[in-house]
């Protein structure tokens, strides 16, 4: 009978079976998903009840199908990472072996006789001990990974050590591909930014701590790049700011800073996105390299260097690649202090074509900085898209504490966001990626028509750009020293030594002032060679022709020229004018400096210019913050003020000492007090503006 009674059990459970309903999703319905799954693998109830009614499905089905959806595709990357582990364990194989071969034909250079091996059991031993503790501690960092990131991590590369000051501070990469600049110009100025000390031992236990922290911060940054209200609001001006009362319930901690408390301080949280002329690997590459980054930033970042490369990534590309590194940000304007940060920096492969680079805070004993900046998790989401371009989403999320209130001319802009914010970071990416796009594009000017002669105009140009970024900000770099801070017409006077022949040492004078015009007014300004006598101190009136071109970005202000002067001295006919304008969404630029006419000769030709001789000078222009700036297609052409920031650079050979006379000091503060004065006569702003 029991027997029988288990039989008939056996039977029922089988009908059952057969009676129970399979459901198929339909071809829509799996397409209409996976579009929902990739951009958002985490679809609230809201979003989980839209597709539900769209699709026809329950939302119990909606939540399994994306829960099954998230256990394919972790084993997937499983997959990915055992098949690296083991090409990493074969070569770990052969390299024993050469090893154990080369020892064996090792001979003593003293002697001359062929050195004692031990038995090879005793050597198969020794090497089966080590491989074990090198797996115990794969495992014990795998398995702290596996708890932020749903997976195991390959195994982290040690920490790239004793390598020369040049290699660290580039990263272990070279110099920029697209040959933006030269390397002995771009790291001219910048090795000398940053503290020295690059070569940090990092131990097992805080590289773990390090990957904890860089994996949670990535989370972080992707959702909040997916997630949009209640924890973004849209402002008046349609821009991106973090609604911090969401933020802290999504991502609860125990105080700021990850537990530190910091009187006085306040958050700055903005989020923005756009279209760059690039693809997504190339972008990683630049952002990923200290050098490169800094390049394609230059209004933005005054210095950047890497520290350590804590994981260098998997399969021959930036995955999952971990750095430590030094950043300082910077307005241009001697009014605005820098910003410090000491961040990790971790990239991540999200799907194919699209990639994550994540910035977040990692306070060194050794680095403390000036402006208590913290940096939580930003960065960008990267986005492949057809015709090489990509959409890039840019967060900037950090909490401020600074010793010195903001200068009130700059108050607005700071605090909104706008000088340090996301809108910053993306209006410079795009338009530096265009300028990259015109180095590669044919010479279209008449009077330089190589192409050779094109790129060693535009690479002068670059060189002459940074070099006034650097001079007029308040960056702590080594490369100059405060020779007189803000006298009574807020000027700021700087030194440095040139590089260049004739040696002598370089004054940079600069000041910040405020007018009450558009800054797109300003900036047609100041670049027409037409109305340049009108400002121009040195031209004593004469007037300019632009004898060459170079158009390089969409806007018509994106452009680089050589300008003539018609001055009765004979002593000027053979100086020129290299000017670089341009102009985006967050500011503008009219970058100059004299060029005499066999230097400029040499560069239209092709030639290297890494060693002509460059004084730039010029103006920044921001907007002041005002609402009226806030318009949809190019926000500088609103009305509202604009923030003028000046810098002039001379040369004073005949001084041997660091201290400056007071008539070399007397000389770039009468040329900018007589600039600043041509300017609000001729805008018709009154004096005191």
């Amino acid at each position: 009978m029991k027997m029988e009674f288990l039989g008939d059990s056996s039977e029922t459970d089988k009908k059952t079976m057969k009676k129970k309903r399979f459901h198929r999703h339909t071809p829509h319905q799996i397409q209409r998903l996976e579009s929902a799954f990739n951009e958002c693998q985490h679809p609230d109830e809201k979003q989980r009840m839209q597709l539900s009614r769209e699709l026809g499905l329950a939302p119990r089905q909606i939540k399994f199908w994306f829960q099954n959806r998230r256990t394919q595709k972790k084993a997937q990357h499983e997959r990915a990472d055992n098949c690296a582990l083991k090409e990493e364990n074969d070569r770990i194989r052969c390299e024993n072996i050469a090893i154990r071969e080369a020892l064996k034909h090792t001979i003593c250079p003293t002697c001359g006789e062929t050195s004692a091996h031990e038995d090879s059991y005793l050597d198969e031993q020794k090497l089966r001990i080590q491989n074990a503790q090198l797996r115990e501690e794969l495992e014990r960092v795998s398995s702290i990974a596996a708890k932020f990131m749903g997976r195991q991590l390959p195994h982290l590369p040690p920490l790239l050590l004793n390598q020369t000051p040049r290699q660290l501070f580039h990263g272990g990469g070279p110099c920029l591909d697209f040959d933006l600049l030269p390397a002995s110009c771009s790291s001219m100025f910048a090795t000398t930014l940053l503290p020295s000390q690059t070569n940090l031992a990092i131990s097992d236990i805080d590289k773990s701590i390090m990957t904890n922290i860089a994996v949670t911060a990535m989370e972080e940054l992707l959702r909040h790049t997916q997630t949009n209200e209640p924890l973004w609001i849209k402002t008046d001006g349609a821009r991106d700011v973090l609604n911090l009362e969401s933020y802290e319930n999504m991502f609860p901690r125990s105080s700021s800073r990850g537990g530190k408390n910091h009187h006085n301080s306040r958050v700055e949280a903005t989020r923005s996105s756009g279209i760059v002329f690039t693809n997504a690997m190339t972008l990683v590459d630049m952002l990923m390299d200290s050098v490169k980054s800094a390049e394609i930033f230059p209004s933005v970042v005054a210095a950047s260097k890497t520290l350590a490369v804590v994981s260098s990534g998997l399969r021959g590309n930036h995955g999952d690649a971990l750095h430590l590194m030094l950043e300082e940000l910077q307005v241009l304007s001697p009014l605005v202090t820098t910003r410090e940060f000491s961040v990790l920096r971790y990239c991540q492969q999200i799907e194919h074509g699209t990639w994550a680079v994540v910035n977040v805070s990692y306070e060194l004993p050794q680095f403390i900085p000036s402006s208590r900046s913290y940096r939580f998790p930003s960065g960008c989401l990267i986005q492949d898209l057809s015709n090489g371009y990509s959409k890039v989403t840019w967060v900037e999320h950090v909490e401020i504490s600074e010793q010195e209130p903001v200068h009130e001319m700059f108050k607005d802009t700071v605090r909104e966001g706008l000088a340090f914010g996301a809108e910053r970071w993306i209006a410079s990416l795009q338009r530096m990626c265009e300028r990259l796009t015109a180095l590669i594009g044919p010479a279209t000017s008449s009077a330089i028509p190589s192409l050779e002669g094109k790129r060693s105009v535009m690479k002068l140009a670059q060189r002459m750009v940074s070099n006034f970024c650097l001079s007029v900000g308040t960056s702590n770099n080594t490369r100059s020293t405060v020779v007189s801070g803000m006298n009574e017409f807020g000027i700021r006077v700087t030194s440095y030594k040139s590089q260049h022949e004739p040696n002598g040492t370089v004054l940079c004078a600069a000041t910040s002032f405020w007018l009450p015009v558009s800054p797109l007014i300003v900036f047609n300004f100041l670049k027409d060679e037409r109305t340049r006598p009108q400002w121009d101190v040195l031209l004593n009136g004469s007037s300019v022709q632009e004898v060459a071109h170079i158009a390089n970005g969409s806007h018509p202000g994106n452009c680089i020229s050589v300008l003539r002067g018609f001055n009765a001295s004979s002593s000027q006919n053979n100086m020129l004018i290299l000017q670089e304008s341009c102009v985006d969404s967050s500011g503008s630029l009219v970058v100059y400096t004299p060029v005499d006419l066999p230097a400029l000769n040499m560069a239209m030709s092709g030639q290297d210019t890494s060693y002509i001789l460059i004084l730039p000078s010029g103006f920044a222009i921001l907007p002041d913050g005002s609402r009226n700036n806030q318009t949809p297609e190019l926000k500088v052409e609103g009305g509202g003020g604009s923030l003028i920031t000046v810098g002039f650079q001379i040369m004073v050979s005949s001084l041997q000492s660091r201290k400056l006379n007071m008539e070399s000091m007397e000389t770039v503060n009468n040329l900018i007090s007589s600039t600043v004065h041509h300017i609000k006569t001729t805008l018709n702003c009154p004096s005191t503006a």
